[in-house]
């Protein structure tokens, strides 16, 4: 599905000036980048298998359970308990805009082929939102992450122990700390160095602290994100990371754009020494320009990571604030 200018911004038809029918395609609604082009094959779910509908605990947990494709439809909200563990093959798809998820988040551990998308995951407390742990083939795309900046949870989205080709798209994050961590320990460079392919894209961080995202020993490529307010260091590439960062933009406070430098702030590890904990640096390189406002950007390092291995669709760079605010988040597909 492409999208088409006149449909994007008729919402908007009174605040922006009419646009040339004649542009169309800015962005992809489908899975792009890591998740669809890769070695193992598109992220599809649980398409081909049965579709059912869960609005009970119990009923969610039986659902997801195993590798044989589902489609699983969440109505309602759900509070968890504990973490589920989602299997391999399912597409978690949330009904409508009220779909939500408390208490405890999603584990998606040792699996492969999985999709989550349209849920509202909020509150999270002493854990992830979601955890992608040793799994492959992961689209996490046009779900709201929401929590309270000075607490809970870990992170919205954490990528660790060898996980790879994985999309993140489309989401709304907001209101909290730290955001979404690749890579989670500096000792792990065995398991990670090699994995760790993850693409973000069209997502709207706003009103965050730290880790949009933040990387060790991978590939992450981030490009028509935007920021608001992510008030101290949006992306970093620590740990012999690489980003390649392109077509993003950066509104209001936000302090410190894009870091190459190995030193965790103190802002990201508020538990540790008072100077911050010391990495080795990563590695960045710019694709399509990027508007930063008034953030910083330090790049200490140049990678080789010079272009996406796979084809997309860039949104011009003043079309990308209009679109990814008017198509992140839930309720939009």
């Amino acid at each position: 599905m492409r999208f088409n200018l006149l449909l994007l911004f008729a919402p908007l038809s009174g605040a922006l000036p009419l646009l040339p029918t004649s542009l169309f395609g800015l962005a992809s609604w489908d899975v792009e980048g890591f998740a669809r082009d890769n070695p193992l094959g598109p992220t599809t779910g649980g398409k081909g298998g049965s579709t059912v509908t869960v609005s009970t605990v119990a009923d969610f947990k039986a659902a997801v359970t195993g590798d044989e494709p589902k489609i699983v439809l969440v109505s309602g909200e759900l509070n968890f308990p504990s973490r589920p563990k989602i299997g391999s093959n399912k597409s978690v798809i949330g009904v409508g805009k009220t779909a939500q998820i408390t208490g405890s988040g999603l584990d998606i551990v040792n699996a492969t082929n999985v999709i989550i998308q349209n849920l509202k995951i909020s509150f999270i407390l002493d854990n992830d939102c979601i955890t992608i742990r040793n799994s492959t083939r992961v689209w996490v795309d046009h779900n709201e992450f929401t929590s309270d900046i000075s607490k809970g949870p870990d992170e919205y989205v954490d990528i660790i122990r060898g996980s790879d080709w994985i999309t993140v798209s489309w989401n709304y994050f907001h209101d909290h700390w730290k955001s979404s961590l690749v890579g989670n320990d500096a000792n792990f460079r065995d398991i990670d160095f090699g994995h760790l392919h993850i693409t973000y894209h069209h997502n709207h961080w706003r009103n965050e602290g730290t880790r949009g995202p933040a990387g060790r020993f991978g590939h992450q490529h981030v490009y028509n994100n935007l920021y608001e307010d992510f008030l101290y260091q949006a992306i970093h590439s620590r740990s012999d990371n690489q980003v390649l960062v392109e077509g993003n933009v950066f509104r209001g406070k936000t302090r410190e754009a894009l870091s190459t430098y190995g030193l965790v702030i103190p802002e990201d590890s508020p538990n540790t020494c008072v100077c911050g904990d010391e990495e080795l640096d990563g590695f960045a390189n710019l694709g399509a320009r990027n508007d930063w406002g008034g953030a910083t950007v330090n790049i200490t390092q140049v990678g080789d990571f010079l272009k996406a291995p796979y084809k997309y669709k860039l949104t011009p760079l003043l079309l990308v604030s209009p679109l990814v605010k008017f198509g992140a988040g839930v309720g939009k597909i």
